[in-house]
């Protein structure tokens, strides 16, 4: 495994992350649709016709992505716990401290760079020599 496939093995908590925000976000839509559609009802007589489906549908589209929302929490969890015993390989407790800032904590560069009281193009260089190490680390593995 070379250094790419290194940083794409670190990556994959942080697009987990991501997914689940998002699906966070369409829980809050659809928790409000279901709000919006409870407060237009009104003691106006109604048609007895009329299908209330679409608030069940609703209603099941919430429960159905809670469980999706669930499931990649598990997978988050499951994925951080890999990588950390990866970093934890690692001797060198600089590359161990940037690796778990950068893809365990998901912090922006500049704020790593300040955190450890280094530029940002030192920052990089470490790194590199840390992904470097990790690979080396991965390739035992396989």
């Amino acid at each position: 495994m070379n250094k790419q496939n290194a940083r794409e093995y670190f990556s994959k908590a942080y697009r987990i992350d991501h997914r689940i925000r998002s699906k966070f976000e369409q829980l809050e839509s659809l928790n409000a649709l279901a709000t919006r559609a409870t407060s237009t009802l009104s003691a106006m007589p109604r048609n007895p016709n009329r299908s209330t489906s679409t608030m069940a549908d609703v209603i099941a589209r919430i429960i159905d992505l809670q469980e999706e929302i669930n499931q990649d929490i598990i997978s988050l969890v499951d994925s951080k716990r890999e990588i950390m015993t990866i970093i934890k390989s690692i001797e060198n407790s600089e590359y161990q401290t940037l690796l778990e800032k950068r893809y365990l904590c998901f912090l922006t560069w500049e704020k790593i760079a300040v955190d450890m009281c280094y530029t940002i193009h030192h920052l990089y260089k470490m790194h590199n020599a840390a992904l470097e190490v990790c690979s080396k680390i991965l390739n035992q593995d396989t």
